[in-house]
């Protein structure tokens, strides 16, 4: 059985704030609760549908328009979609709230709320390491800003609790919103 609804969890957040991670964990459970589901990886993405795009402001609204199209198509077919972003620009993250809204399908904004300190202490790309140094100019949260959400549906803070806890949340986040059949619905489906 495949829920019907779909719908679009906009994960959020600085640099090394989980959003991979938080991704990985999450999408098997969806699935094995009866979803059919596709992951927009920002650097997944980057490198196919945004190849040759740098990182102004206006390729980067560019780059997360781009993700908010493909996961309005996939959205409005019923598909449940996570994106993995970090989409730093409120006002596109907005553009596509409205752009999937308006096609009937739900949009929820997901923070996670990884201070900047936790995200680089755990870089193992060493990233704001070169950020810091001046080898890596604009790079959001050392000189390019992160504009956090206002009003996310959801705040998830991973630099202080476990992956299973931030899974925990947005499972039951799309429970209470009729978004994921509950657990003995979606072992019921697969009995029949």
């Amino acid at each position: 059985m495949t829920h019907e609804k779909g719908f679009v969890i906009w994960l959020t957040g600085l640099s090394g704030a989980g959003k991979s991670t938080l991704t990985d964990a999450l999408a098997p459970v969806l699935r094995e609760r009866g979803l059919r589901v596709e992951v927009l990886d920002g650097d997944v993405v980057r490198e196919n549908l945004s190849k040759g795009l740098g990182f102004s402001k206006e390729d980067r609204d560019t780059n997360i328009l781009r993700i908010g199209f493909v996961a309005n198509l996939l959205a409005r077919n019923g598909v449940a979609v996570i994106t993995a972003a970090i989409s730093p620009y409120r006002a596109t993250r907005d553009a596509n709230r409205q752009l999937i809204e308006a096609d009937g399908s739900v949009f929820i904004e997901t923070h996670l709320a990884a201070t900047l300190e936790e995200c680089e202490a755990r870089d193992v790309k060493g990233l704001y390491a070169e950020a810091r140094a001046g080898r890596r100019t604009g790079f959001t949260g050392i000189d390019d800003p992160y504009e956090a959400p206002l009003r996310a549906e959801l705040v998830v803070p991973t630099g202080s609790e476990p992956l299973d806890g931030s899974v925990g949340r947005v499972v039951a986040y799309l429970e209470s919103r009729g978004l994921l059949p509950a657990r003995e619905m979606a072992a019921a489906g697969a009995v029949r």
